[in-house]
C-alpha cells in the first residue's frame, strides 16, 4: 500500500528576511513569520493526521501556530548542516570565494560546505526515514514540518534531479507538498504546491 508524506516548510525567521544561510543554527520565527502563519490554516486533507517535525525551534513554532498538537520530533528532518556558511549570505560567500564558490555550486548534490554536509548526504538520511515510513500500518498520510534543504532533497529523490540546475518543478515555499512512498521506500511526487487556507479571523 502506498503511503503519503505531506511536507511543509517552517515560517520566516529574521535570518530568512536578511538572506542569511541558517542550516542548523536554531533561529526562531520572526514577528512577520508568526503573524503570517497565524492567518493560515492547514488544507482539510492535512487536518487530523499524525505530524513529525524537525527538532529546530522554527519548525516546532510553525506547527504550534498552525494548531498542530501531536507533533513528534524526528532528527532526520533537521535542516542541511551548512557548516561554516551558516550566518553568511550567498552573495557574501560568492564575493569572498569567487570562482571557487561558483564551481562548488555547480556540484549540485555534491555541493559541500566546509564543516557541513552535502545535499546527497541529506538524501541518504531521508532514505532511512522513507523506508521506515513505508512500513507504517495505520496512517495513510503523515505530515512533516521541515526545511527547504530537506524538501529539495525529497524532490531530488522523487524526480532524479541532481541539483546542478534549476529544479524540474517550481515549489511554492508557502504551500504543502505531498509525496507518495511505496512499500520499498521509493518516493514519487503526488501533489505539489497545495496551498494553505486563509483563516477567518471571526472564528477566533
Amino acid at each position: 500500500m502506498t503511503r503519503l508524506l505531506a511536507v511543509i516548510r517552517h515560517g520566516l525567521t529574521e535570518w530568512n528576511e536578511l538572506g542569511k544561510i541558517q542550516g542548523r543554527t536554531d533561529i526562531p520565527l520572526s514577528k512577520n513569520g508568526k503573524e503570517t502563519i497565524k492567518h493560515l490554516t492547514l488544507p482539510s486533507l492535512l487536518s487530523n493526521i499524525t505530524w513529525l517535525t524537525s527538532p529546530l525551534l522554527r519548525a516546532q513554532e510553525t506547527g504550534k501556530l498552525l494548531g498542530i498538537t501531536n507533533m513528534r520530533i524526528d532528527e532526520r528532518l533537521i535542516e542541511t548542516n551548512w557548516g561554516d556558511w551558516e550566518g553568511r549570505t550567498l552573495e557574501d560567500l560568492r564575493n569572498q570565494y569567487g570562482q571557487e564558490m561558483i564551481e562548488n555550486e555547480k556540484r549540485g548534490l555534491d555541493l559541500m560546505p566546509p564543516g557541513g554536509e552535502s545535499p546527497r548526504q541529506v538524501s541518504h538520511r531521508l532514505q532511512s526515514l522513507l523506508r521506515e515510513f513505508s512500513q507504517i500500518k495505520n496512517d495513510e498520510i503523515v505530515g512533516a514540518i521541515t526545511h527547504k534543504g530537506v524538501i529539495r532533497s525529497l524532490l531530488s529523490l522523487a524526480t532524479g534531479w541532481d541539483m546542478s540546475e534549476k529544479p524540474p518543478i517550481k515549489l511554492n515555499w508557502k504551500a504543502a507538498h505531498i509525496f507518495s512512498v511505496d512499500l520499498n521506500g521509493k518516493i514519487a511526487t503526488h501533489q505539489l504546491n497545495l496551498e494553505f487556507k486563509k483563516r477567518n479571523l471571526y472564528d477566533d
